[in-house]
């Protein structure tokens, strides 16, 4: 049997917990899912564990994890992965920051960190202010590149063995509603940092034009550039992504992929959901192999949010997998479908659990499920215990062989 092409689709922290309001479902659980239902009844459903043991759960390390690669082995940082989305020309001994612009209570110990994301900032009043920054703090031993929304970069030439490099500042995003005290002590360790930190958070408060509600940056995620297996090389296949956000075009572009760029594509509930499913089929036609990820379930998970994040499940499966299976009629490709990582609510932020997933290709016989939720995907017994191995098990699945 040939090799059938394979796309796989990802949303983002889709994965919960057991939620009160909801009767003990979670949210995937209480979504309308009837194309993930009817797949999970159709193929094979079982868990995945997309982070290594003693590595945090951060959706940078669970895609690399899906893309095939051993974070272990490869991951340096999500700086570097998103450097590597932007095309960054690096040296080897450059140290590459993720830089998110934030809100916080006040840029202190006992300040409160309120906000990740800024308010989730427009890319253009985002692209204004890290331009300004660069233009007033660049070149003094550190650099801005402006990103999408709340998530750029910052560049420190030649300190990849400095003692920026071995900083543990938190996600943001992991301590929303919590003190700044363990970071803010982290960053004065190394005072041209700090310096930074602080200048910039003056500029943002103080010193430019900002109707935003970014007041400060967060410096985090920092690692060396970046260096992954080529896809092709690997799996003699051509591949692509499709992603809004940075961290995942960064992965497809170190690993040789296309990275397809689609307007509207905003990494939250507005995004262009259709110009997503019509880059995977139109690049299947000729391509082998289609990475498509959505983020808005983890967003909302992150906010705490539960209608929004039942609604950007059931958009997931009504507006890209439901298309998708649309399009994909006749043609010989297989289905697989994830999340990379859980984001409960509760906790609004990720965790290690195993995520569920799901697998259709006609040489693929069960355990299949009546319908597409972490509790029954957990009930089969199917587990694969690295992520990294997923996506070689899908392939070979795909090809006919076990």
């Amino acid at each position: 049997m040939s090799a059938s092409k394979l796309v796989f689709l990802i949303a983002d922290g889709m994965g919960d917990w057991p939620v009160d309001e909801l009767g003990g479902m979670t949210p995937l659980d209480a979504a309308s899912t009837p194309h993930m239902d009817a797949l999970a009844r159709e193929g094979a459903v079982g868990l995945c564990r997309t982070i290594p043991d003693g590595m945090p759960p951060g959706s940078d390390i669970a895609n690399m994890a899906l893309l095939g690669c051993d974070p272990a082995q490869f991951h340096t940082g999500r700086g570097p992965i998103e450097a590597a989305a932007q095309g960054l020309a690096l040296q080897t001994e450059d140290l590459v920051w993720r830089c998110n612009l934030v809100r916080v209570s006040a840029l202190e110990p006992d300040g409160i960190m309120l906000d990740y994301s800024a308010g989730h900032i427009d890319t253009p009043t985002a692209t204004q202010l890290i331009r300004l920054l660069q233009d007033r703090l660049g070149g003094k031993g550190a650099d801005f590149h402006p990103g999408v929304q709340y998530r750029h970069l910052v560049v420190q030439p030649g300190k990849v063995s400095a003692p920026e490099a071995t900083l543990g500042i938190r996600p943001p995003h992991d301590i929303l509603d919590q003190q700044l005290g363990p970071d803010i002590q982290a960053y004065q360790q190394c005072p041209e940092l700090w310096r930074l930190v602080q200048e910039a958070a003056e500029l943002l408060d103080n010193g430019v034009n900002n109707s935003s509600q970014a007041n400060a940056i967060w410096l985090w995620g920092q690692g060396r550039p970046l260096h992954l297996p080529h896809f092709t090389e690997r799996f003699g296949r051509t591949g692509a992504v499709i992603s809004a956000v940075d961290l995942v075009k960064g992965l497809g572009r170190a690993m040789g992929m296309a990275v397809l760029e689609v307007p509207g594509a905003t990494g939250y509930l507005d995004t262009n959901y259709a110009g997503k499913v019509a880059a995977a089929l139109q690049f299947l036609e000729q391509g082998d192999f289609v990475f498509l990820h959505v983020e808005a379930p983890d967003e909302c998970g992150h906010q705490g949010s539960l209608e929004n994040k039942v609604r950007a499940i059931a958009d997931f499966d009504a507006q890209v997998v439901g298309p998708v299976l649309s399009g994909l009629q006749g043609r010989d490709v297989a289905v697989l479908v994830a999340c990379d990582h859980l984001t409960p609510l509760v906790k609004r932020t990720h965790v290690s659990d195993p995520v569920p997933f799901l697998f259709r290709h006609p040489a693929t016989v069960g355990p299949s499920t009546p319908r597409f939720t972490e509790n029954l995907a957990a009930s089969t017994g199917l587990i694969l215990e690295r992520g990294e191995d997923l996506l070689p098990w899908a392939l070979r699945q795909s090809a006919g062989k076990p």
